[in-house]
């Protein structure tokens, strides 16, 4: 799998220094965050292939970050992350576009499978993107 990279995105510090460090063990690029603006500001500046966005924050919470990404990056894949089991945010998040949802505390192996499935669903689009664009003359081959 090529390299690809992860913006995570929660006001837990504790839980992202975590989580970056056991993805940085495996080889994740990856950066972290502790707001949705600071979310978008990374975005603004770095091109990410995942996000994994929690769900409650102060300010600007999970849901309105990502309205804010897929309105302005829709290909980038999110996965919201969350330690409240609710079904009707879980159902939100999907019509908003979110590619799934997870709970805390999530074991970094069930993430990282997550995150690569993503990925792979990010490529893909990608991938037909592109063969549009060959299609209409827009891209040299």
């Amino acid at each position: 799998m090529q390299p690809f990279s992860v913006l995570l995105v929660d006001d837990e510090v504790e839980l992202i220094e975590t989580l970056l460090k056991r993805l940085e063990m495996r080889r994740v690029d990856v950066k972290g965050v502790n707001s949705g603006m600071d979310a978008l500001a990374q975005l603004d500046r770095k091109q990410f292939d995942v996000v994994v966005l929690d769900v409650k924050m102060p300010k600007m919470d999970g849901i309105e970050t990502l309205r804010e990404i897929k309105k302005r990056y829709p290909i980038i894949e999110v996965i919201m992350l969350t330690g409240h089991a609710n079904v009707d945010v879980a159902i939100l998040g999907m019509e908003l576009g979110a590619f799934d949802y997870l709970l805390k505390p999530v074991k970094i192996d069930q993430l990282l499978y997550k995150i690569q499935d993503a990925y792979k669903m990010k490529s893909l689009t990608d991938q037909k993107i592109i063969q549009k664009k060959e299609e209409f003359g827009m891209v040299e081959k």
